[in-house]
């Protein structure tokens, strides 16, 4: 069992970056709630070895990842946040039309793309996190592009 220190330590740290993630892929904030709640229970319970404070990150990312996969698979007809909350999440009115139309995009295209861009992750770690391959990771980047453009053009011009 982790001492209480480290897991407080371990909130502090990464606890609103994995609601950001958990936000972006359940659309909720309830069910984002959650999801870091369980995430960081499962810390506690299984007190992990890490070698460093990155591996310590993907691993709270993976296990995040995972539980809102698992919300989304139990959850599909379960309420939704609405766009004047998630307004309230973007730094400008102009980043908020990116977020609107990130929002919109299919689960394994939004983290993806809000690992890349938001937590600086390099397409190896993204892959690896998400489990898939490289060639995958770069794919879902690519397309996820190329959707959020179309998304954001069509929304604004």
């Amino acid at each position: 069992m982790l001492k209480d220190g480290c897991a407080r330590e371990a909130v502090e740290k990464y606890g609103d970056m994995l609601y950001r993630i958990c936000l972006l892929m359940l659309r909720n904030t309830a069910d984002a709630e959650d999801a870091v709640q369980e995430t960081f229970i499962r810390y506690v319970t299984v007190s992990p070895d890490f070698a460093d404070s990155e591996h310590e990150k993907a691993w709270l990312i993976t296990v995040a990842n995972n539980k809102c996969r698992d919300m989304l698979r139990y959850r599909k007809r379960h309420y939704t946040e609405s766009e004047e909350l998630l307004d309230g999440y973007a730094v400008t009115k102009e980043d908020s039309g990116i977020l609107d139309a990130l929002m919109e995009l299919p689960e394994k295209y939004r983290i993806v793309l809000a690992l890349f861009y938001i937590e600086g992750y390099k397409v190896d770690e993204i892959a690896e996190l998400v489990c898939i391959g490289a060639s995958a990771a770069k794919m879902r980047l690519s397309r996820g592009r190329r959707m959020l453009e179309e998304k954001y053009r069509k929304e604004y011009m």
